[in-house]
């Protein structure tokens, strides 16, 4: 008898999406669905977890075409988060093709799919929440720091060529002013100009410090996408969200992640916050750089943060909307400010 399974190929991300949009789909017993999409993956939150599920894209430093793909991406998405939210990451999970063609999770026939499985954070106890809402306490703010400082403890060198470190910097600021000046984007040119001739003279002046923090271990494998969205405060504190799909990414100098989780504070309002972050790493890490460097990576940061929201213009679904050149003008202003700082 001729199977009437269809081919794996023809179960489309539509059909999953709305597979997993149901609550009689979890194998837990689930009252609502709340799914959420982004660039890379859609969200599926029941009453006690996440579920991710990675979409079929491929674009630079990403790759989750095949099924293949995805399994080992969910596989370190797990390993990796597990070294800063070990309690949070419980698995993958397998999107199965039952006969006669029905979807399931962890079913007995083959697996079209997989899922991250994550136990669901509360969202008023996010920092970004915290933050807007008045709640986040230098207190909270120092455990986040002895958290990190514990952990970049723990990462061995990733990179000591004091050069090839620069050149990589030197290459992302040249990248951006690229894609940034692009006149589709409609940025102000000169505006883009003047941040990045700023940060390349920053960068020129302190090649010594730079030279010197690759040598001296500095530069290590880290979370590659720290942001207070990332952060859960209570009951127990997690830092989740690492970028899973590049280590060239994650390599970065420990001191460009916390200044980049300071950017991401004074951008929502809580400069005083993100300062605090920096003063409590350095008394319990004991590494204070010259606040020029500080300064440089949070402009260069910003450049990164602007180029990816005007990004969202080459889907077709954010095209019209005016929320992201306005979030590239903000972290535009950001990058000035800082730029300007580490001169």
């Amino acid at each position: 008898m001729t199977s009437t399974l269809p081919p794996v190929a023809d179960v489309t991300l539509e059909s999953k999406v709305a597979f997993l949009r149901q609550p009689t789909s979890f194998p837990e017993r689930v009252y609502r669905v709340e799914a959420i999409e982004t660039h890379m993956s859609w969200v599926f939150l029941t009453d006690g977890h996440a579920y991710k599920l990675k979409k079929p894209v491929c674009r630079d430093l990403l790759n989750f075409s095949s099924i293949t793909d995805r399994r080992y991406y969910c596989e370190e998405e797990v390993r990796l988060n597990r070294r800063l939210a070990p309690d949070v990451y419980l698995g993958i999970v397998a999107l199965t093709l039952d006969s006669p063609g029905h979807l399931q999770l962890d079913g007995a026939g083959p697996a079209i799919d997989w899922l991250v499985k994550m136990r669901r954070l509360p969202t008023q106890h996010m920092l970004d929440y915290a933050i807007q809402h008045g709640t986040a306490t230098e207190a909270d703010i120092s455990r986040v720091a002895e958290r990190l400082a514990g952990f970049y403890r723990s990462c061995p060198p990733a990179l000591t060529d004091a050069a090839a470190y620069r050149s990589k910097l030197l290459h992302q600021i040249d990248r951006y002013l690229e894609e940034l000046s692009r006149p589709a984007y409609q940025l102000p040119a000169l505006q883009i100009s003047g941040i990045c001739l700023g940060q390349r003279v920053c960068l020129q002046k302190m090649a010594g410090l730079l030279d010197h923090r690759a040598r001296s271990g500095r530069i290590v494998e880290g979370h590659g996408d720290l942001r207070p969205e990332h952060i859960c405060l209570q009951p127990t504190l997690a830092i989740i969200d690492c970028l899973e799909f590049s280590r060239e990414l994650r390599i970065t100098d420990t001191i460009d992640e916390l200044a980049f989780l300071a950017l991401e504070c004074e951008r929502l309002g809580a400069a005083a916050l993100g300062a605090f972050l920096l003063r409590a790493y350095a008394r319990i890490s004991g590494d204070s750089p010259d606040a020029a460097l500080i300064h440089f990576y949070q402009s260069y940061r910003a450049s990164l943060r602007a180029t990816i929201a005007i990004q969202h213009l080459n889907e077709e679904k954010f095209r019209y909307s005016p929320q992201w050149p306005d979030r590239a003008r903000e972290y535009l202003q950001l990058a000035e400010r800082h730029a300007l700082y580490c001169q």
